[in-house]
């Protein structure tokens, strides 16, 4: 459930790679929110052309089609780290130490391997689309204004990449976790409890974030 998780921190080498990786992942997502931004603009640019111009924006499908991986991918790794992806809850709150971290590193490798297999595919198949001795460097493209796929492509295997790394890091984590039997693990998503939680939120729309 988004909002109801911390990760914690400390002067660890794994912490600091946690915050350097967030980093890259923060400004991955701002670049998706972006994305989001920009396909309303154009939506209204479309409309009141429509409207008052009697002409739509050209190749306003074909922009949106080339935003899609931008809103999809960029910011998945973002949404891991903190735990905000839709998840159970009230079976992970119900266990606790070692045997918390133990399914959760067994959960968390399962999705690494899924993810490496994305990142195969995905890079395969931006492999088809991309040629350096084509026009634009693309062997294939949009169907409105002809614009070259193969960026677009290539966003999804950077994604799954940057996922990647962070499930390695978690995994890292979880075992480390497991073997010291930690209270309180770094760089993974622990689960707040409600007052904990209700802080959190009571920072975030204060402004009193870090």
């Amino acid at each position: 459930m988004a909002g109801s998780s911390l990760v914690l921190s400390d002067g660890s080498t794994l912490s600091k790679i946690d915050r350097r990786l967030y980093r890259l992942e923060t400004f991955m997502a701002l670049l998706s929110g972006l994305a989001v931004f920009a396909l309303m603009l154009l939506a209204v640019v479309s409309v009141s052309g429509r409207n008052f111009l009697n002409q739509p924006l050209p190749g306003y499908v074909d922009w949106i089609e080339q935003a899609m991986p931008l809103i999809a991918f960029l910011g998945v790794s973002f949404v891991q780290r903190d735990g905000a992806h839709i998840r159970m809850d009230i079976v992970a709150a119900s266990l606790s130490g070692r045997t918390l971290y133990l399914v959760e590193l067994i959960t968390t490798f399962a999705i690494l391997v899924l993810m490496v297999l994305m990142v195969w595919g995905s890079w395969s198949h931006f492999l088809r689309s991309f040629d350096f001795a084509a026009p634009l460097w693309s062997r294939d493209s949009s169907m409105d204004i002809a614009l070259p796929i193969w960026p677009a492509k290539l966003l999804a295997p950077i994604a799954f990449s940057v996922l990647s790394l962070r499930l390695v890091l978690q995994i890292y984590a979880y075992g480390l976790a497991f073997w010291r039997n930690d209270e309180r693990p770094v760089a993974v998503p622990l689960i707040a409890d409600a007052a904990t939680q209700a802080a959190m939120e009571a920072e975030h729309v204060s402004g009193r974030d870090d």
